[in-house]
């Protein structure tokens, strides 16, 4: 589905980025595997994983490169967009995935953690898709495919950074889609759910955690592919603006933002008549305070 094409995957060098980079080249993409080779906490810098990703790449008769710049400065991005078309020409599709984590409650998170979380994935996200937006433009075509996440979507205890870095990651998809629909470039959103050192260290104390821990184990990182694979394939040329979830062998589309209730008072408001009237009125529809797991409560499929 995406023969020929060539495509920059970030974070490709484990977990799902190595299965998605895999995937494409698995369909005829020639692919640029990027990754820093840094530790979870972004940590360290290993030029072995992306290069390892590439051999796996040639040894099953396709094409790849590896690109160790960073996505969380500006110059390092359009590296690695400028390495797809040093080495093969052109680029047609990024998929935004590279990310760290830093996780800590909100009254306990330092300045550090919340920028080192934000820099890679929502400053990686647009300094990747920003320098491949220049070549997208010139060439009236493109693909982007952004990892999100429901941490960010719905909710998650400890990772303030995290959840409003993946939220501005879909909003950011979605100015794309309507800033670039004219030059037939698209943009579309993944919140994963996948075993990965990602979320390699949610605690087993309880049996409780454990059983939810099995069930997470049993997504692995190669269901998020196939999606990933189609929405940078020429078949998703109606498909733009959206965020998907991958659960197993489960795919949803995720709601955005919406009015769910409105009221109106014709002489207007005051902080009286809001207690009063307006928010007694909307409380019925208000959101509770869940999370991810609260809201996909079910087994996975």
């Amino acid at each position: 589905m995406v023969e020929g094409k060539v495509v920059v995957v970030t974070g490709a060098g484990g977990g799902i980025g190595r299965d998605i980079a895999l995937a494409m080249a698995s369909h005829g993409a020639r692919v640029v595997v990027n990754d820093i080779g840094a530790a979870v906490d972004g940590e360290g810098r290993n030029a072995g994983p992306a290069q390892q990703v590439v051999d796996e790449i040639h040894a099953l008769g396709g094409e790849a490169v590896a690109s160790t710049d960073s996505v969380a400065e500006a110059a390092s991005a359009a590296k690695i967009v400028q390495c797809a078309v040093d080495h093969f020409g052109r680029i047609d599709a990024v998929v935004n995935n590279a990310g760290i984590l830093r996780d800590r409650f909100f009254h306990k998170m330092s300045e550090p953690e919340w920028d080192a979380v934000i820099k890679v994935h929502l400053y990686g996200a647009y300094f990747v898709s920003r320098a491949a937006a220049t070549f997208f433009k010139e060439q009236n075509s493109g693909a982007m495919v952004h990892m999100t996440s429901t941490s960010g979507l719905i909710g998650n205890f400890g990772q303030a950074n995290y959840s409003a870095a993946k939220l501005g990651i879909a909003a950011l998809s979605k100015s794309i889609a309507l800033d670039m629909l004219k030059f037939n470039v698209r943009s579309n959103c993944i919140a994963p759910f996948a075993w990965s050192r990602m979320i390699g260290a949610i605690p087993t104390d309880t049996e409780e955690q454990k059983a939810r821990v099995a069930k997470i184990q049993q997504m692995t990182p190669a269901k998020i592919a196939p999606l990933a694979v189609y929405l940078a394939s020429d078949a998703a040329k109606e498909v733009n603006g959206q965020i998907f979830s991958v659960r197993n062998n489960e795919i949803s589309l995720i709601s955005q933002p919406r009015p769910v209730r409105t009221i109106h008072r014709s002489e207007g408001w005051t902080p009286q008549t809001i207690a009063e009237h307006a928010m007694p009125a909307m409380r019925a529809n208000f959101y509770p305070l869940d999370r991810s797991a609260d809201v996909f409560s079910w087994d996975p499929a």
